[in-house]
């Protein structure tokens, strides 16, 4: 079955929802026969695919390419597109125009956006417009230097609480669901309570209705994952130990062998080549 915003939606309360990073045609193509719930096309592919340290340099034109390609690969899971920094922060107009091209463009069945009680009246603009709207509270990336950096949040009162109200308000605007990254386990679980749409963790402990992890953090090709990643198998030990192998057959001559070559056809003899 078609995962949609509306299978999404109504899975809370059912069943645990499975999400992952994905940013190109083939990994995504495997993500989705392996049955993930939604694929989200993260602004983190500043990070894991274009070597940025952090997400700000992200543009439209990144996502929109990156998503297209997860989009022709997924015939079941539900493709969400991250919006990145400078695309809906100016203007209700900025971000109408640039979550519409996300769909009609990349692909993409929904948005994610970083940002509470602010962005209501985005949220509500995009969600009027048919452009489904996922939201993100806690650690935000895109905020990464007014937070100090990537920061554990939600660790005073007055920060839960916060978080708590924008989570409301999010969900009142139109948001289909909630992404909540790296909180208290217990705030997690009562934001969960709180609201009637999903919300998805990461590094949020388990009681909310869904995980997500970046999947080159779970498969062990990152370099010094957050403590809240588990390697899920070690794929970047399988890739090294192959590139290798490939290197030191080429340079030993023993590849390609008679296996991976191509005979002459029977009669000809290319060294009457002149």
């Amino acid at each position: 079955m078609k995962n949609t915003v509306l299978t999404f939606r109504e899975a809370k309360g059912r069943e645990k929802l499975v999400m992952i990073t994905a940013y190109d045609f083939s990994t995504a193509k495997i993500m989705d026969q392996a049955g993930v719930n939604a694929m989200l096309v993260g602004d983190s592919l500043g990070n894991v695919m274009l070597g940025h340290e952090n997400t700000l340099s992200v543009t439209i034109g990144d996502m929109l390419r990156h998503c297209a390609a997860v989009a022709r690969a997924a015939e079941k899971a539900l493709v969400i597109c991250d919006m990145p920094f400078a695309s809906y922060r100016a203007s209700r107009q900025q971000a109408l125009r640039n979550g519409m091209r996300l769909l009609s463009e990349g692909m993409a069945q929904a948005v994610k956006l970083e940002g509470g009680a602010d962005f209501r009246p985005v949220v509500r603009a995009l969600t009027r417009a048919s452009v489904p709207v996922m939201g993100h509270l806690g650690m935000t990336p895109q905020s990464v230097h007014a937070m100090g950096g990537f920061r554990l949040q939600g660790r005073t009162l007055a920060q839960a609480q916060k978080i708590l109200d924008d989570a409301r308000v999010l969900e009142e605007a139109g948001a289909f669901a909630l992404v909540l990254e790296c909180v208290p386990a217990a705030l997690a679980a009562r934001v969960t309570r709180e609201l009637s749409i999903p919300v998805i963790g990461i590094g949020a402990g388990p009681r909310c209705d869904g995980q997500v992890l970046v999947w080159q953090d779970m498969v062990g090709i990152t370099d010094k994952p957050a403590k809240f990643v588990k390697i899920f198998g070690q794929v970047g030990n399988a890739m090294s130990a192959a590139f290798a192998a490939y290197a030191d057959e080429v340079r030993r001559g023993l590849f390609p062998g008679p296996d991976c070559s191509y005979d002459a056809p029977d009669g000809m003899d290319f060294e009457a080549l002149r």
